[in-house]
């Protein structure tokens, strides 16, 4: 057992407990009545770097929700490790889905259960233990810097400023994030790249009241039957994207990349038995990992209008409402897919009723190189702990600063994510095994051993 593990196990029930504080602050960042639970957990996440041994934390107001930065800089020559991560969490709901609090966590069958466990609180805490770990045992090998931010799931609008305006503050070598997945502890595995977000939101007008379905049904066009229509034409017969140049940036994977996500373990079945399904949906001509990794989607997020309330009431709807999302990849820009979606929604709409699209807010797509010596050092890494490399895939999800990063900064980025995709990121009883949080704790500190290493 190596020194850092002798320590860890010592303090693993701390380590828990800690985190499980930080899971009980409610820090919905797309809910204005959670301002104040921002800046408590904001404080927290200070806090919590003191404790592990930064030499200085501060929390730096912005225009919105705060940022955390802390640092340790042991020697000037020695390489710099910048840690990414983010103390906000998406809105629970629906409230009645959890088996439990969402911001009460609960452990069962080996798993933490509460917003933000995986996504990002529970990730990103394994890097503040992971170097409290190296401090407590003097073998912390690299300069390390955090930046901890509060607006991930909402679009992250302030941090460009805030990078921006301290430059010199984040200068490092490489940018670690925990905020992806890996396939399973039997097979581990690194991101080497993250689709971009193009969000829109649609309201279908028609007639200038709620109105009697009877006496004017079939006379008037219904706002839910029109904006229905409009998000169906959206996907042809083979579930291809219809909207005009929607592909025209794609940079299409190669065979080689497409065999080696292949090597990934993947059972149908037990997909479709973990989901709930009969049958996956997709894209013609690519697989289930492909689909999610390598193309480009469309989804509808939400859809409401007319009357949803107990019992029936036979209303003809004034108004329809769509929350809509598109997942890019390289070489596709939020912007220029934000301006295709809402222009077809705008130029679609028939006779009779009006269009108002408008976005909410974007991010583009990042890939890594798997040849530079940060991701080699992750690799090794995770081969260190869990007995054999892992394989590079690519991720389904979003992190919206990855470009802004490596624009303003000048350097690259390495997903080292410690999460299953079965955690339920994003909807009820979230989870995160502590199985992983605790390997995830126990591989950081390789890492930034390789890493100093190889410099």
């Amino acid at each position: 057992m190596s020194t850092w593990q002798a320590w860890q196990n010592e303090h693993k029930d701390r380590f828990l407990n800690e985190l499980l504080d930080l899971l009980r602050i409610p820090s919905v960042s797309a809910r204005s009545e959670h301002k104040p639970d921002m800046q408590t957990c904001a404080v927290a996440v200070r806090q919590h770097l003191l404790q592990a041994g930064v030499d200085k934390a501060e929390v730096y107001p912005t225009a919105g929700h705060p940022v955390v930065y802390g640092e340790k800089m042991i020697d000037p020559k020695k390489p710099t490790v910048l840690v990414y991560g983010h103390y906000d969490v998406q809105p629970p709901d629906p409230l009645e889905l959890w088996n439990s609090g969402p911001f009460d966590p609960v452990i069962k069958d080996g798993k933490i259960y509460a917003r933000g466990s995986a996504d990002d609180k529970g990730q990103f805490f394994m890097h503040v233990k992971a170097f409290e770990t190296m401090m407590a045992t003097n073998t912390l090998p690299t300069n390390v810097k955090f930046i901890i931010e509060g607006e991930e799931e909402i679009g992250s609008p302030n941090l460009g400023a805030f990078v921006r305006e301290h430059k010199d503050l984040l200068k490092a070598d490489v940018i670690l994030i925990s905020d992806t997945a890996m396939l399973s502890l039997d097979t581990p595995s690194i991101d080497i790249g993250v689709r971009g977000l193009s969000y829109i939101e649609v309201e279908v007008t028609g007639p200038n009241r709620d109105l009697h379905s009877g006496v004017y049904g079939g006379a008037v066009a219904n706002p839910i039957t029109i904006l229905a229509k409009m998000i169906a034409s959206c996907h042809d017969a083979d579930n291809h994207i219809t909207i005009p140049g929607f592909y025209d940036d794609v940079v299409e994977a190669t065979k080689a990349e497409r065999q080696l996500m292949a090597q990934a373990p993947y059972n149908e079945a037990e997909y479709e038995k973990d989901l709930g399904v009969t049958a996956l949906w997709g894209e013609k001509g690519y697989t289930t990992n492909e689909r999610t990794g390598i193309r480009p989607t469309i989804e509808l997020n939400g859809i409401w209008g007319g009357y949803t309330g107990e019992g029936a009431k036979t209303v003809l709807p004034s108004k329809a409402h769509a929350k809509i999302s598109a997942r890019l990849v390289p070489n596709q820009s939020s912007k220029v897919i934000t301006e295709k979606l809402l222009t077809y929604f705008r130029t679609i709409a028939p006779a009779g009723v009006t269009v108002k699209a408008e976005e909410h807010h974007g991010g583009e797509p990042y890939m890594t190189p798997i040849d530079s010596k940060a991701y080699k050092a992750a690799a090794k890494a995770i081969e260190a702990t869990f007995g054999k490399a892992p394989i590079p895939v690519r991720g389904g999800g979003s992190i919206p600063i990855c470009a802004l990063f490596e624009k303003e900064l000048g350097i690259k980025i390495v997903f080292m994510g410690f999460g299953l995709d079965s955690d339920n990121l994003h909807s009820p009883n979230e989870k995160f095994n502590l199985e992983n949080f605790y390997k995830g704790i126990e591989t950081i500190p390789y890492f930034h051993k390789f890493f100093a290493e190889s410099r």
